[in-house]
């Protein structure tokens, strides 16, 4: 039962993975969520993945700066808040016929938002050798 736990944990994890790489080249999707919840599913499955997982280049460049620092770009929060938005939104019109349902996620949807505006540092982008800044 162990390994089967174990295995779900794992395989979980990889389609979070999987989700979260393909976030970063569509825009709809949320990168950051989906590489927390993969990082979440390999430290429930497996140290040696979760110390994998730690040193892609995925986890560094899109979910390290948040884990180490609390912080992320401007242009990361809000493909996430957008992405949430649209999400949430589809549901909200989904669940015409059920009000407390409506009302359930609109005030999980303003958490976020002000979760995200408020409780998350802005990181400030800088001017590395050769880029121009912009």
């Amino acid at each position: 039962m162990r390994k089967t736990k174990r295995g779900l944990w794992i395989g979980i994890g990889f389609l979070m993975m999987g989700a979260g790489a393909v976030g970063v080249i569509l825009p709809i999707l949320p990168t950051v969520p989906f590489l927390m919840a993969a990082l979440c599913c390999f430290t429930k499955g497996s140290g040696k993945l979760e110390n994998w997982f730690r040193q892609t280049s995925l986890y560094q460049k899109h979910l390290e700066p948040f884990m180490d620092k609390k912080e992320m770009t401007r242009k990361a929060k809000l493909t996430v808040m957008i992405s949430m938005t649209i999400f949430m939104g589809i549901g909200f019109i989904m669940m015409e016929q059920v009000p407390v349902g409506r009302m359930i996620l609109a005030a999980v949807w303003m958490f976020h938002i002000l979760y995200f505006t408020l409780g998350i540092k802005t990181a400030e982008k800088t001017c590395t050798a050769g880029e121009n800044f912009n």
